[in-house]
């Protein structure tokens, strides 16, 4: 199994940390973002494809060819045009029906969520929020299914949002999504779209943290060293 992760921003709401490094390197509780992304992969995936970018250098010197016993494959996205083209680069490295891991490099979220994730076809790892508006969140339909997804809604419908962790095959890419109206493509309008053709499970997460500014890095430190104690 294979998991792409996602890497490319230059972390602007992250500066001055990110003025010399990506958002993918920086360090919380001793360990890189991105060492803590990949380290909770299930054993299944054997290969990551990170889409990098901004500072792409410092990544490849990491992680080189392999990384935490997984293959590493890079894709480099030029234009930051959202997430679905994010992905789309990697199509060709893909099992055309094999299902495929999505994360992104800069949440904390716990191993038993997304090895979970990992026996469904379509699944998404989610986690009620106070503030959905600033996610993509979900309803459910009365199945247990995911009926819809919107990406940051103004009047949301639930408080269950996305927690960057996506499970998926290669038919995500034939339900190419219209632009949101910051003119970015999104992969979870994508996926709301293939919900109405497919059954995507919902997976809790137990911890989930998105880093989004310095703030949070001292934040998470405290609740890692807890969680620890």
């Amino acid at each position: 199994m294979k998991a792409i992760i996602l890497a490319a921003g230059d972390g602007k709401r992250m500066r001055p940390l990110t003025l010399t490094k990506p958002k993918a390197l920086i360090e919380v509780a001793g360990k890189t973002l991105l060492e803590r992304t990949i380290s909770v992969l299930p054993e299944s995936v054997d290969e990551v494809i990170l889409v990098v970018g901004y500072l792409q250098e410092q990544i490849k010197d990491l992680c080189g060819d392999s990384f935490l016993g997984k293959k590493i494959t890079y894709v480099t996205q030029e234009k930051k045009e959202g997430t679905f083209l994010a992905v789309k680069l990697c199509e060709k490295y893909l099992k055309p029906s094999e299902s495929f891991f999505v994360l992104y490099a800069d949440d904390l979220i716990d191993k038993e969520a997304v090895c979970e994730a990992g026996i469904h076809e379509f699944s998404v790892v989610v986690k009620e929020v106070e503030k959905p508006e600033r996610f993509g969140i979900v309803t459910i339909n009365e199945d247990g299914s995911i009926k819809e997804i919107i990406e940051k809604p103004e009047n949301p419908r639930s408080n269950l949002a996305i927690t960057n962790v996506l499970v998926m095959t290669p038919n995500i890419f034939d339900y190419e999504p219209t632009p949101h109206k910051n003119g970015e493509y999104y992969l979870t309008s994508a996926l709301n779209e293939l919900s109405k053709h497919k059954k995507i499970a919902p997976v809790d997460a137990n911890f989930w943290f998105p880093i989004g500014t310095p703030e949070d890095i001292k934040e998470v430190e405290k609740i890692l060293l807890n969680k620890k104690n």
